[in-house]
């Protein structure tokens, strides 16, 4: 089944109220309801506005998530990245979100288990690390500044595996042999441009944007890295209390 459809279907699976039969026959998760079980009043939804959220936002805003939930009122949020969207969903200010694996996975550790849950698939693919013109190898990034979307989001995670593995030393705060900057999307393009860092690893469509407006070139395409080329970029997770 296509990730786009497994994930309409999960959305509408979480509409429905949790009580005390299980129900396996039309959803892409498992929906436990009753007989005299409601649909929830609404479902507040985060997502990102990257290529690599193409599910979340064509279905934003063609309304075909809307039409899916059927009764139940969408309301969404933008983020930037997965950490920051699953504090959101630790807050309780969401109630749904769709983000990369690594705050999927930090966000049900830091819990132990008990405040997410992955319910459907997304998108797989679509990062790559960007960097200036000139910079051909691993090795020139030395003494370098680099950018992610956010300290532990999926893509920085992918960056500091990466750079580690060319045996560069990196830290959490900001130092090492090369310098990992957390920001906005836009700021890492704008900076790029500016010539103020040596590159970013980033979704989609900023690692083409950095190509194309930023005179970048991709020195990693993340799929060369995976088996088959393919890596989930992409979950959609629900709060285990909603």
């Amino acid at each position: 089944m296509p990730l786009v459809r497994t994930s309409l279907l999960a959305l509408a699976a979480l509409a429905l109220s949790a009580c005390a039969v299980t129900d396996t026959t039309t959803a892409a998760v498992p929906v436990t309801r009753s007989a005299d079980a409601r649909p929830a009043a609404e479902l507040r939804l985060g997502y990102f506005a990257n290529v690599t959220h193409a599910s979340a936002v064509y279905g934003v805003g063609a309304g075909v998530l809307a039409d899916a939930l059927g009764g139940t009122t969408l309301k969404t949020q933008v983020f930037n990245a997965g950490p920051a969207a699953v504090e959101a969903l630790f807050a309780g200010s969401i109630d749904a979100a769709y983000l990369g694996p690594n705050p999927a996975v930090n966000g049900f550790v830091k819990s132990r288990g008990e405040a997410l849950r992955i319910v459907a698939g997304a998108t797989s693919g679509g990062a790559s690390l960007v960097v200036r013109e000139g910079i051909t190898a691993p090795a020139q990034l030395r003494g370098q500044k680099l950018a992610s979307p956010q300290t532990g989001g999926t893509q920085d995670i992918a960056l500091r595996s990466w750079l580690a593995d060319q045996g560069f030393r990196v830290d959490a705060d900001g130092g090492g042999d090369v310098v990992i900057r957390a920001q906005e999307n836009s700021a890492t393009l704008s900076e790029f441009q500016a010539g103020r860092i040596a590159g970013a690893w980033v979704p989609e469509p900023w690692a083409s944007r950095l190509v194309l407006e930023g005179g970048g070139r991709v020195l990693v395409d993340e799929q060369d890295l995976w088996p088959d080329g393919r890596f989930v970029t992409t979950h959609l997770v629900v709060r285990t209390e909603f």
